[in-house]
């Protein structure tokens, strides 16, 4: 089945003539970011030239259409509970569930996938209901991972696409806008209103040059993380160009587009090209090329040739990277930004005193999964056992979905992986986001893997596992020497016969014989609404752990905050898995009231340096997150959260942001935010501010009362502080904010749930 063709074929009809009417009211060469934007836009007024020109990037606010949501499953659960509170009976745009974060990686495919269904049942339940009932594609669990089947089955050039997970941006590797969107941004598309976004900058990253060697895709995003750091794309795009794009596979490109969350880009694209061409062959859609060529609109699914030959006029920030010199890169630990060329990763371990010994190897995820990937992995084992060579540490291995599965399986390579004593997980997220249920007892460790977060604790739960990203070649010769410090380029390995052999450069292990197959929705574990369901209810259980209707949260009193206590001040880095952790958490995400049990019990209490160890400034005690969040809350005080820079860095979970609303926190206060938390924490009814001096973090005492001047709250409009501290001396900080008059409105009812019922009512008039 090809989704939604009579879509696509709708909107590349009418593509030259969209981006003509663009052209006359834009007047000047584009970008292929902008032109997506402005094609998909709500309404053409907003790119009349003379109101265009008084749009201030990261400013001002547009209102798109996208063409279509996905979700997962850990995330569809409370995006649905919140769709339920609309009183809509269909969603109005494509949209679709997918699920691969409840399956748990332990014992192996088969054994894993049968003891998910069974542990999940309640959940999966609810979401096939729930997309039967309101029009919902269901991809059933063993499908295989979000972000591969898009790329596989709705992706396509030139389109627009929301999902509820950060690393939604992964069909940019097909050129398409694809955006992370927190479950009441969902909502709010799923209901019939629109995206608003905030114009963002576009970052021209210029590739030169042809990749060589051991040099994947991989190393271009692990090279630019390092170059921007985990926030130096906020607010942006990233648009790819230049001659090194050219020998770039489609999943290649993805790959990159899919790690761009990790530097806190909006999204990443890439032009359309012949590889993305190849892929749509390969995987089934051969009619969208022959659309794009019909229709001649290979140039506008692209930027202008004037962008390409002056990039630093029309982009807002430029960076080159030389592909020919670039070499293999591995990140971390504990953060996906400190990229280290695998030239210097011997000296870098010996400085920090890192374990070199590499216990496990993991590859596949969203970021790496495809038969591209697995297919150069398994080039490398093939040699590595001609040449007499065994895998030193535990090597793992995720599929990115059944379609990978079965090719891989059936040109010999998963009976080649288990040859050497690898395992094959379930085409799932499995590891990469806690749900690997390691066996051993292991304390101070490194892993290596091709996933694309290495926060601490995020893959076995154990804050002393030094996790390092690579791509699946590096991980694969890594695993097999057995050490960190090994580099395959030009160390030698000493085999089973006493000789000393070097590995050679991974290759497509064959040409996939099998990629044109037709598979069918059963195969591919496609399972489609059966109707609008229009009388049908969805009934949860009041006694279920794991599922719980939800209330909404009240309005705002338009008064001032007063007598705000303080719950944590957090210390450094803080991610969203630090705020609501993954791993064994995941089964609460249906359920507010359980899974606030987890609220930032992995933060760090700037007063202490204890890790979820908080005072409770009415009794003196000191006790956990969430057990002095309540007890402010059945107290009636309400509270505040402070943190350091990019304060929820990390996934698209919006319960990092329902948590501490659901316990009573009003207020967040930080240096900094990642883009979507940020935006989670306003649609909550959370006040998100920052620091205007960022100084005046450390003004901030354990026993503060806070009065927070907000009575006249309005856009660009600074907010006053009164700090009271337990001497009785007062000061005064001033904290900024980014709201706009709509996200105001949000504050004022309480949460943008509750505005968009009200709008609902309205008819969104």
């Amino acid at each position: 089945m090809l989704f939604d063709f009579d879509k696509i074929l709708n909107f590349y009809s009418n593509l030259k003539l969209r981006f003509n009417k663009i052209r006359n009211k834009i007047r000047r060469p584009m970008t292929f970011s902008e032109k997506i934007l402005y094609s998909h836009l709500l309404e053409e007024k907003f790119i009349d030239y003379k109101y265009s020109s008084k749009i201030h990037v990261n400013e001002s606010y547009l209102k798109f259409l996208p063409d279509r949501l996905a979700m997962q499953d850990a995330t569809a659960q409370m995006t649905i509970l919140q769709f339920m509170l609309t009183g809509k009976n269909k969603t109005i745009i494509p949209t679709t569930i997918h699920c691969d974060h409840l399956i748990k990686a332990k014992e192996g495919k088969l054994l894993d996938l049968e003891k998910s269904i069974q542990d999940n049942k309640e959940i999966y339940n609810f979401l096939l209901s729930a997309s039967h009932k309101y029009g919902i594609g269901f991809w059933k669990p063993g499908s295989g991972i979000i972000h591969q089947i898009i790329l596989e089955n709705y992706a396509f050039p030139g389109g627009m696409m929301i999902g509820t997970d950060s690393h939604t941006p992964n069909a940019g590797g097909l050129g398409m806008l694809a955006i992370g969107v927190g479950g009441l941004e969902a909502v709010e598309v799923m209901s019939g209103y629109y995206l608003e976004l905030k114009i963002p900058k576009i970052i021209g990253v210029l590739l030169k040059g042809k990749l060589n060697g051991w040099t994947s895709p991989k190393d271009i995003i692990l090279k630019l993380s390092g170059i921007m750091g985990g926030k130096g794309a906020k607010g942006c795009i990233i648009e790819y160009f230049g001659e090194g794009i050219e020998n770039l596979s489609c999943t290649g490109k993805a790959t990159i587009c899919n790690m761009g969350a990790e530097i806190g880009a909006t999204s990443s694209l890439f032009p359309y090209d012949t590889k993305m061409k190849e892929f749509l062959e390969e995987s089934g859609r051969k009619e969208i090329s022959e659309e794009i060529s019909n229709n001649k609109i290979n140039n506008f699914l692209k930027a202008d040739i004037e962008v390409y030959q002056k990039p630093w006029i029309y982009y807002d920030k430029l960076i080159e990277i030389n592909l020919n010199v670039l070499e293999p890169h591995i990140n971390g630990p504990f953060t996906p930004d400190r990229s280290i060329p695998i030239s210097h990763m011997k000296k870098e371990a010996e400085k920090n005193n890192w374990p070199i010994k590499i216990e496990a190897g993991l590859i596949g995820s969203c970021t790496n999964s495809s038969y591209e990937d697995l297919s150069k992995a398994a080039s490398i084992i093939q040699q590595a056992k001609k040449k007499k060579l065994k895998v030193s540490s535990e090597y793992l291995i995720t599929p990115g979905s059944y379609r990978v599965y079965h090719l891989i399986e059936k040109d010999g390579l998963i009976s080649l992986f288990k040859s050497i004593g690898a395992k094959i997980f379930s085409n799932a997220c499995g590891p990469c986001i806690g749900q690997w249920i390691r066996k051993g007892d292991y304390k101070k460790n490194t892993i290596i893997h091709s996933f694309n977060r290495n926060f601490s604790s995020r893959n076995d739960g154990n804050p002393e596992t030094y996790a390092f990203i690579a791509s699946p070649e590096i991980v694969t010769a890594l695993s097999i020497s057995g050490y960190l410090t090994f580099d395959p380029r030009k160390d030698h390995l000493k085999n089973e016969e006493g000789k000393y052999v070097k590995l050679e450069e991974p290759k497509l292990y064959i040409k996939n014989p099998s990629s044109k197959k037709n598979f069918s929705l059963k195969e591919l574990g496609y399972e489609e609404s059966i109707g609008t369901g229009i009388n049908a209810s969805l009934k949860i259980d009041p006694h279920s752990k794991r599922l719980q209707m939800l209330s909404l949260f009240s309005p705002w009193d338009k008064k001032d905050l007063l007598n705000v206590r303080l719950l944590i001040k957090v210390k450094g880095k803080c991610t969203t898995d630090h705020i609501s952790m993954a791993g064994p958490w995941l089964q609460y995400r249906g359920h507010i009231e359980n899974i606030s049990e987890n609220l930032l019990i992995g933060a760090i209490n700037s007063f202490n340096n204890k890790i979820n160890h908080i005072k409770n400034v009415l009794t003196g005690n000191y006790g956990t997150v969430p057990n002095v969040a309540k007890f402010y809350k059945y107290k009636k005080i309400p509270t505040i959260i402070v943190g350091e820079e990019n304060y929820g860095e990390g996934s698209s979970r919006e319960h990092a942001a329902m948590e501490p609303r659901y316990l009573g926190v009003r207020i967040v206060l930080a240096k900094s935010f990642s883009r979507i938390h940020e935006v989670n924490l306003k649609k909550q009814g959370i006040l998100a501010v920052n620091f205007l001096k960022n100084s005046d973090y450390h003004k901030i005492k354990e026993d503060d009362t806070l009065h927070f001047y907000i009575k006249n709250f309005y856009p660009k409009k600074n907010i006053n502080v009164e700090l009271v501290h337990k001497n009785g001396k007062k000061e005064i900080i001033i904290v900024q904010h980014s709201y706009n008059l709509r996200e105001i409105e949000w504050f004022t009812y309480g949460s943008s749930l509750n505005f968009i019922r009200k709008k609902i009512n309205e008819n969104f008039q």
